[in-house]
This record gives structure tokens, C-alpha cells and sequence, in this order.
């Protein structure tokens, strides 16, 4: 799955949003690493749509303007944990071998990741965010991520 994608889909995992909104949620999560523009984010929720991971849930008008606010499908919800829970696992397997390098990781992947402050800007935190929001405490991740 793209960075944009996983993020997008991350965006809608707290529920939905209209465009802007998605563009701001995604800066966020991506600690501003990742700044979609308007044209790259409408291109690919119609992708998404035509996927079946996102639905279009209302529209509505503010200040003349017709606002359309997209939500993630229940297939967008299991594709998007799966992602999460790779790259989680992904993520602990890195940390857990630069451990042998870099004591102060050792510990495996759980404990790395709250070492480094998964509350901060990079991938771990997607996962990190993505987890929450689908309440990973009931999808089975061992430990959560955040």
C-alpha cells in the first residue's frame, strides 16, 4: 500500500471528512512530512471509491460551496489494519535488530517504539495512529501502539 493511501485511509479511520479536512489530518500524521495538494487528494479518492475502501457519506453545503465528506468502507477498515499491523511489525523488526547495535533499542519492537516517542513525526507513527483509530485493542495487535 502507497504512504498516501495508508494515510488517507488512516484520516478516515476517526470518521468522516470532508477534503480539506483529509489534506490537514494527513500533514498531521505525517508530522507534515506529507502535504497533499488538492489535485493528488481528489485523484485518489476516486481510486479509493472505485476500490471499495472509502464511500462517499454526505454532502453538504457551506458558504455556497458543496462540501463531500468520504468514509472508510468496512474493506477499507481490514485493508488498513492489515497495513498497520505489517508495517508495525516491519517497524519492530528493525528496531529489535538495530538493538543489537544500539543498547539503548534493546528490547524488541514495543518497547523501542515508546523509547523513540511513537507520538512523533515518521511511519511508526502512521502504524501508531492508524492502530488507535481502529481500536486495536479489539483487532488482536499484541500491545496497541500507542
Amino acid at each position: 500500500m502507497q504512504e498516501t493511501t495508508f494515510l488517507i485511509l488512516t484520516a478516515l479511520a476517526q470518521g468522516p471528512q470532508h477534503g480539506y479536512g483529509i489534506i490537514q489530518d494527513v500533514s498531521r500524521i505525517s508530522g507534515d512530512r506529507v502535504a497533499l495538494r488538492a489535485g493528488t487528494l481528489y485523484g485518489a479518492l476516486e481510486r479509493l471509491d472505485a476500490d471499495g475502501l472509502i464511500a462517499m457519506d454526505r454532502e453538504e453545503v457551506v458558504d455556497g460551496r458543496l462540501r463531500r465528506y468520504y468514509r472508510l468502507s468496512e474493506e477499507g477498515s481490514a485493508r488498513l489494519a492489515e497495513e498497520a499491523k505489517r508495517l508495525q511489525e516491519s517497524a519492530a523488526t528493525a528496531l529489535q535488530r538495530l538493538g543489537a547495535r544500539r543498547p539503548g533499542l534493546a528490547g524488541g519492537g514495543a518497547t523501542a517504539l515508546q523509547r523513540l516517542d511513537v507520538r512523533g513525526p515518521g511511519l511508526a507513527n502512521g502504524a501508531a495512529i492508524a492502530l488507535q483509530r481502529l481500536g486495536a485493542d479489539h483487532l488482536g495487535f499484541a500491545g496497541g501502539a500507542a
